[in-house]
């Protein structure tokens, strides 16, 4: 299905977006978001794209799955619901918090040896609160203190140094490249630095979707299937409550889904299908209505996907339109729209 060649680092290049959603208030495109799109069939052919699939981009969080194989592929032993932090951008609640001690405390580790930003909770309720009672921005509330705990844990058990764990050159950060290489098929064409501190690898759109894929067809008992059962099976752990990449692991069967930043979205199946969307301007509001309208031109019963049509957009308090996929994305609207 997959080459075991890498080709060549995609070019960086401004990315050449098309429309992807309308913002339809009264019957009239009040707005568009722009991006790409790319649907691939079970052969990992692309069956749909549209914008730029193959320009450099950085996918953010949606890489995190791709980062956790890599690290259970050195040796990393975690399992179900700790494994599904690990990949997380979680929502700071208390069991998240208490997951990355659990982490820690397995390698011998504490807070004070987390590298990443100090943070408030990244749900708004739970940040509320945080406030109320006067708590301070933390290691272990930032979203991705999963993954951080997770890559010390990992330095730990091969006896790498903890200090610089985040350095590019540093073992474990070639040992996940070479994996994000192996995974995506393709070279790394940029290393920066992510918003949690850690370093971000630039591929394309085409690519992310290709690590989605491979990580959802490997065999049984794989790092990349250990990492795709726990996250569909801990979906809230990898995300949060009442966060919208969870609820639709939930409602469509088998499906690994992982969101990232500045717009970005993976989803794939246990038999290769998948999606891959970047919103150019970083809306979210658009990610997950162009996701669904992906899945569903992947196949996916569009029953599954009602509930992700996206938010409706209000006037006087009431809906009056939606964000709604581009027909050439969705020639059958999965929703209404005033």
């Amino acid at each position: 299905m997959f080459s075991s060649s890498v080709a060549d680092a995609p070019q960086i290049r401004e990315p050449l977006h098309a429309p992807v959603a309308h913002l339809i208030r009264g019957g009239v495109v009040e707005g568009i978001h722009y991006g790409s799109v790319v649907v691939l069939d079970t052969d990992g052919k692309v069956q749909l794209q549209i914008g730029d699939i193959e320009a450099a981009f950085y996918p953010r969080s949606a890489l995190k799955p791709v980062q956790a194989v890599a690290m259970v592929r050195a040796g990393l032993p975690l399992d179900g619901e700790l494994l599904s932090l690990a990949a997380a951008s979680h929502s700071g609640e208390e069991r998240h918090i208490a997951g990355v001690r659990r982490i820690l405390g397995l390698a011998g580790l504490t807070e004070d040896h987390l590298r990443n930003v100090p943070d408030m909770p990244f749900d708004p309720a739970v940040r509320d609160i945080w406030v109320r009672e006067g708590r301070e921005p933390s290691r272990l509330a930032q979203n991705c203190s999963g993954k951080h705990a997770a890559m010390l844990y990992t330095c730990k058990l091969n006896g790498w140094s903890l200090d610089d764990y985040l350095d590019p050159a540093h073992p474990l950060q070639q040992a996940i490249a070479e994996i994000v290489e192996d995974l995506t098929g393709q070279r790394i064409a940029q290393v920066t630095v992510d918003g949690c501190g850690a370093p971000l690898f630039s591929v394309s759109l085409h690519g992310l979707a290709r690590a989605g894929a491979r990580i959802t067809t490997a065999v049984d008992g794989t790092p990349e299937a250990r990492v795709a059962d726990a996250m569909r099976t801990y979906a809230e752990t990898a995300s949060g409550a009442g966060r919208d990449v969870a609820a639709l692991m939930h409602a469509v069967p088998g499906l690994l889904a992982k969101d990232g930043f500045e717009g970005v979205q993976v989803a794939a199946l246990p038999d290769g299908r998948a999606v891959a969307v970047k919103i150019a301007d970083g809306a979210s509001r658009a990610r997950i209505p162009v996701t669904a309208a992906g899945l569903a031109r992947a196949g996916v019963e569009p029953e599954l996907l009602a509930e992700f049509t996206g938010e409706p957009l209000l006037g006087g308090g009431e809906p009056v339109g939606c964000v709604r996929a581009v027909r050439a994305l969705d020639p059958v609207p999965l929703g209404a729209c005033a």
